[in-house]
């Protein structure tokens, strides 16, 4: 009895130290949630956080920025996409999104801290890619994309890339380097400060705009008419004023554009130069060979060919070699239109026309004599056309003629071989008849020799008796036969006709008033010499 309390008091010991172990337990998880909540810094994709220690050195007056963990205050590095944990009690962040260049757009860095920069100075000196040294301009683009960078050290300016199009050429400005060793060059070395002399190509150039300056120069052909600028004329020599007008194609040399840039540019922009080179160099240019070759000439010279086309090419010619060596190309050079004054233009012009008009009357007559000679030489033509004609027929006919006599001859040729080689063949056959015919003959009569002589062979084995040997031959064909036929009529009368043939036969008696002695056997020899032809005859056969 004494046992049960002390059971009792053990398992209420038991239940508390369980119910404190699960308090304690809750609390650890608690405060590990609590801790893991308050520590963690989720950075999303395209978001960076930017850091402020709490606790640490001061700045100095001059610092912004705290340099390193050290310090007080806003950090220069952020923390980029993930997960990280500091300690809330001595940290604090901010989430906030990346930088991001659009595509077809850069980016330029501007340095918020560090020294100031020099007199004539506007690009930042940098320790790092991160980390700058002095305020200003940072060197380089940042092309399309995001970046993680800190706002409170860098401050972003989007510009457009430069863009060449076809047919210009780039010309290159360098802002910054070393000033030029030669400040009174129209170009610079390459590095120094000023117009580069190599250009750029067509294409898009992504280039930082407080360093690199990039204009576009047309080297594509221009049309200039030189009435445009006003009435285009000179005196002539006789003291007439002439008036003319005309169109130059020229072009930007390619190979000398940053040279045509620095010379001739005055806009601020400096893409459009065009007028800059008509004015200056193509106008000019072309008044003064005008006027100095025109005054040269009488007024009437100008209504002729001859006078208008030497100026012309004197024109074109005397236009390049002024404007090729200042860095443009003429491709051509016209004069469209030359008028000279009413005064001398309208007799100059009658006379013109009646020389003109000679010159086609002589032209007609000329023409009229081809047309005769042609005639004539056509008819010549036609009466050598029909004589070869009669000619070919003539040919043709003989030719025919002659093919048609060879035709017969040789049909003729070849019946009269056909013949002989027919009668040479019939003379061949009859005489093969012949010999077949005789060949035949000879074959009977051999044969009919070849009997006689096996018949005689054979009457001489029977001692030259031929009823003996026709009795052999009778025998032997029909011995077989009537033995079977005969067999049971030995004493039939038809047996008695062989009796005659067996000499131990005694004849039957005969009355002596029917017929003679010799009646039998005269009859018997009779019918033996029958029967042994006819056996012969047989064997023949």
């Amino acid at each position: 009895m004494a046992r049960f309390p002390q059971r009792g008091r053990g398992s209420q010991g038991g239940l508390k130290s369980g119910v404190g172990l699960f308090f304690v337990c809750l609390v650890v998880i608690f405060g590990s949630w609590m801790t893991y909540s308050m520590f963690r810094i989720d950075v999303g994709t395209g978001e960076m956080a930017i850091l402020v220690h709490k606790v640490g050195k001061d700045l100095g007056n001059d610092d912004e920025l705290a340099s390193s963990a050290e310090y007080k205050g806003v950090q220069v590095d952020v923390l980029t996409e993930g997960r990280h944990f500091r300690n809330p009690f001595f940290w604090d962040w901010e989430v906030i999104p990346q930088t991001v260049i659009p595509e077809g757009k850069l980016g330029v860095k501007v340095s918020l801290t560090g020294e100031d920069l020099g007199y004539g100075e506007f690009l930042a000196r940098m320790k790092d890619e991160s980390t700058p040294l002095t305020k200003g301009v940072v060197p380089g683009v940042m092309r399309p994309g995001r970046y993680p960078i800190n706002p409170y050290v860098f401050a972003v300016e989007e510009h457009l890339p430069v863009t060449i199009d076809a047919g210009y050429k780039g010309v290159v400005t360098n802002l910054t380097g070393r000033m030029p060793e030669n400040p009174n060059a129209l170009l610079v070395a390459t590095g120094e400060r000023g117009v580069q002399p190599d250009t750029l190509d067509p294409g898009t150039y992504y280039v930082n705009p407080y360093e690199t300056r990039i204009n576009q120069l047309d080297c594509r052909s221009q049309r200039f008419n030189l009435s445009q600028s006003g009435e285009m004329g000179f005196p002539s020599k006789d003291g007439f004023w002439v008036r003319l007008d005309g169109i130059i194609e020229f072009r930007v040399n390619p190979e000398k554009a940053a040279e045509v840039y620095v010379t001739y540019n005055e806009d601020t922009n400096g893409d459009q130069i065009d007028e800059e080179l008509i004015l200056k160099v193509i106008l000019p240019n072309a008044r003064s060979f005008c006027r100095l070759q025109g005054s040269n000439s009488l007024g009437r010279d100008f209504i002729q060919g001859e006078t208008r086309t030497k100026f012309q090419e004197d024109f074109q010619e005397a236009m390049r070699t002024a404007c090729e060596p200042l860095g443009i190309e003429i491709i051509q050079a016209l004069i469209t239109r030359i008028r000279p004054p009413d005064q001398i233009a309208a007799p100059v012009r009658d006379r013109e026309i009646a020389k003109q008009e000679e010159l086609q009357y002589q032209q007609q007559i000329l023409q009229q004599e081809s047309e005769q000679k042609l005639a004539v030489e056509t008819a010549l033509v036609g009466q050598k056309r029909a004589l070869v004609e009669a000619d070919q027929k003539v040919v043709k006919l003989t030719t025919e003629a002659k093919r048609e006599q060879e035709v017969a001859v040789t049909k003729a040729n070849e019946q009269l071989k056909v013949a002989e080689y027919k009668l040479e063949a019939a003379k061949d056959e009859a005489a093969a008849i012949l010999a077949r015919g005789q060949a035949e003959a000879d074959i009977i009569r051999f044969q009919n020799e070849a009997e006689a002589a096996g018949w005689k062979t054979a009457v001489e084995a029977f001692s030259g008796n031929g009823m003996q040997y026709a009795q052999f031959v009778m025998f032997e064909k029909m011995a077989k036969a009537y033995r079977q036929i005969m067999v049971n009529t030995a004493d039939s009368p038809i047996m008695r006709v062989f009796e005659a043939f067996d000499p131990s036969v005694t004849a039957p008696s005969v009355p002596q008033d029917s017929v003679t002695a010799d009646a039998p056997v005269d009859e018997a020899e009779t019918s033996a010499n029958e029967v042994a032809a006819e056996a012969s005859g047989n064997s023949a056969n």
